[in-house]
């Protein structure tokens, strides 16, 4: 069964809240990234990317509604969701992204990412701008066309 993702879109100005990623394992076949990037190495290189905060979407629960308690779980933040921005994939698993409104509280990393934190598995809260994102590696790099001109002031 493929477990869907839902991410909540947090705005400043011109930039998004991300979490700052790098991970590695001891194998190739226990990591999701070398699966997504096609690495075929008997050992995990180690993967840096950046990502929205977001996570699985439990059985029975709404997008929107994942989407809003992962946003607290990973970031401490509460939020109101203002709409659908975009569907897509990630790591093979359908994705929603939704703009996130009403937000309150200063962002600091907390539950399972923050326990998972190890120099092999670390999280980082970071703002960024659109033209921090390839550095960054945003994934999925799809993303990154539609949140940079979410981002850009009207013309």
């Amino acid at each position: 069964m493929v477990i869907p993702r839902a991410a909540a879109v947090v705005v400043d100005g011109r930039r998004a809240l991300l979490i700052k990623r790098y991970l590695r394992h001891q194998t190739r076949s226990a990591c999701v990234m070398c699966d997504a990037a096609g690495w075929d190495g008997p050992e995990c290189p180690g993967h840096q990317y950046a990502v929205l905060p977001g996570g699985h979407v439990e059985d029975g629960e709404a997008a929107e509604t994942a989407a809003l308690r992962e946003l607290t779980e990973e970031t401490t933040l509460t939020a109101q969701v203002d709409r659908l921005l975009w569907t897509g994939e990630h790591n093979g698993r359908p994705a929603s992204y939704f703009l996130m409104t009403a937000v309150t509280g200063t962002p600091l990393l907390s539950g399972p990412e923050a326990e998972a934190h190890r120099p092999n598995n670390t999280f980082e809260l970071v703002w960024a701008e659109p033209e921090d994102f390839d550095d960054l590696g945003l994934y999925p790099a799809d993303l990154r066309p539609p949140l940079a001109e979410l981002l850009s002031p009207p013309a």
